[in-house]
This record gives C-alpha cells, sequence and structure tokens, in this order.
C-alpha cells in the first residue's frame, strides 16, 4: 500500500499509529478534515485480518465522518481510531489508559469515542487522561452510549425512504432484513418491531440474535443468506464495504436503509443500486442521530 497516495486521494491531513507493547496496544488514528473543527470519530477494536485491512478501515471511516459531520451541520471535521486487539480479551485499565494519552497527545485534533468493539465503560478510562473524548456517562458530563440515538434516527430515514418508494411512511407489515444486531442493531430491531415491521435478521452475536428472535418474532439467517432475503428493505448495521460486485446481484429489495458506515465498497457500486431501481440512503446522513 502507498501511504501518502491513499492520503493524497481523498486530502487527508494525518495518520497516526500508536504502539505501547507493554499493553499490546497496536492502534491507528486518522484525521481526515478539520476544516469545520476539531476531527470527531469512534475507536473501533477487532481482529483485523492484516494491517492493511485496518488501515483502510480507518481511511474509510474517518472520511465518513467528515462527511457525517458537515452534513449535520456540526462544527467538527472527521476522524476516526481503529485498534487491533480482540475487544473480548485484551482489554484493560493499563490498556485504555495509554490508548487516552495517544489521543491526549493529539492536542485535540481528534476526539474519540465509542464504537465497534468498545463501550462507553471503555471511554471512562481513558477520560483519566484525556479531556478529548465523548459519549461518557451522563455522571461525567457526556450523553451514554449513542447507540440508541444512532438507531432512532436510522428508523426515521427508513421512514423516509418508506414514503418515497411506498408513498407512506407506515411501516406495517414492512418485510425488513436487519443485517447485525449488535448495540445499533438491537435498539434498530426494537423500534422496527414496534412499528409494526416484520424483521428477518443476521448476526454474529448469538446471544442478541436469540433476543431479537424471541422479544420481536425475528427470523433469523445465515449470514450470508441475508443479502437474498426477498423484503422491502435492507438494513446493514454492521460493518462496511457490505454492497459490492459479489452482493449486489443478490439484492431483492427496493431500499437500502441502514446504521452501518461505508456501506458501498466503492462509489460506482451506488451508481449500480440506482440503476437497479434501488433506493439507497447515504448512510453518513442516516445514522447520523449518534453524532447529533
Amino acid at each position: 500500500m502507498e501511504i501518502f497516495e491513499k492520503m493524497a486521494q481523498y486530502d487527508y491531513e494525518q495518520i497516526v499509529f500508536c504502539h505501547d507493547p507493554s499493553v499490546n496496544l497496536k492502534a491507528i488514528i486518522v484525521i481526515h478534515d478539520t476544516t469545520l473543527g476539531a476531527a470527531l470519530g469512534g475507536c473501533r477494536m477487532r481482529m483485523y485480518p492484516t494491517e492493511e485491512d485496518a488501515i483502510i478501515d480507518c481511511l474509510r471511516l474517518g472520511r465518513g465522518m467528515t462527511y457525517k459531520a458537515a452534513a449535520a451541520g456540526l462544527s467538527l471535521g472527521g476522524g476516526k481510531a481503529v485498534i487491533i486487539a480482540d475487544p473480548k480479551k485484551d482489554k484493560s485499565e493499563e490498556f485504555w489508559r495509554s490508548y487516552g494519552k495517544f489521543v491526549n497527545s493529539l492536542n485535540g485534533r481528534y476526539i474519540t469515542a465509542e464504537d465497534m468493539g468498545t463501550s462507553v465503560e471503555d471511554m471512562e478510562i481513558v477520560l483519566q487522561e484525556t479531556p478529548f473524548v465523548t459519549g461518557v456517562s451522563k455522571s461525567h458530563g457526556g450523553s451514554g452510549d449513542p447507540s440508541l440515538f444512532t438507531a432512532l434516527g436510522t428508523v426515521q430515514g427508513i421512514k423516509a425512504c418508506v414514503e418515497e418508494v411506498f408513498g407512506s411512511t407506515s411501516l406495517e407489515g414492512k418485510k425488513i432484513a436487519v443485517q447485525g444486531v449488535g448495540n445499533v442493531g438491537y435498539h434498530l430491531c426494537k423500534f422496527l418491531h414496534k412499528e409494526g415491521a416484520k424483521l428477518i435478521v443476521s448476526g454474529h452475536h448469538q446471544d442478541r440474535i436469540d433476543m431479537v428472535k424471541k422479544e420481536f418474532g425475528a427470523k433469523v439467517v445465515g449470514e450470508y443468506d441475508i443479502y437474498s432475503v426477498d423484503c422491502d428493505i435492507f438494513s446493514p448495521n454492521a460493518v462496511g464495504a457490505i454492497i459490492n460486485d459479489d452482493t449486489i446481484p443478490q439484492l431483492k429489495c427496493s431500499i437500502i436503509a441502514g446504521a452501518a458506515n461505508n456501506q458501498l465498497a466503492e462509489t460506482r457500486h451506488g451508481d449500480k443500486i440506482h440503476e437497479m431501481g434501488i433506493l439507497y440512503a447515504p448512510d453518513y446522513v442516516i445514522n447520523a442521530g449518534g453524532l447529533i
């Protein structure tokens, strides 16, 4: 990978590589654009197949945050952090304190927050080392877990799409295929069920899958079967780049609207689904509720 070539392609300002072998911390912080203000973006923690995959994900996510903040009318820029580690076993207080020190070293150019694989509790520890963190508990002046607000905004976006395609905002009886039932996906399923939607779900979190099946009567399908479900709406709420050359031919929906970041693997895929007559809600608009 040619790093500076990647940075020049979309005008990235800065990439920071953070390494603390004493706690096995390997983190990447991307600052995409600070024209409108400090770069705000969550900290994602997962076991990436390669370091290059982690860099590419962070670059894409950081750029998406710039668009999201601008579209929401906020005086913020876009950034992101990713940590190459297992969120189930690699966390410790020392680990998060070390990450907080790296964030603090940027002197406010980047503001971190929870994201996939991280939590409000993790950010509480980060807060002990830097003030440049958001999404902490209300007792510390924060807003808490943003997942609920992300899901709430996504529901409103889905209803707007449904009105455009079907002529009414009602979700009663609409078949919605929900990919991912993590923090955002679970709340989204709850809201959609309340609106009378019929849910088909897939995801990695078996405990959450069992919950949405029991609580909301959702039908469960395999991880790769979710794309070919005959539905009104396909709602991606997990990882990005899932609208691609392999999945597009499988789609049997009228609308794509979900909270996942960077849903299009490439910009041209937006044109491709448009040609198929599928209405796509840009992810950085529909999922901005948590940021707002």
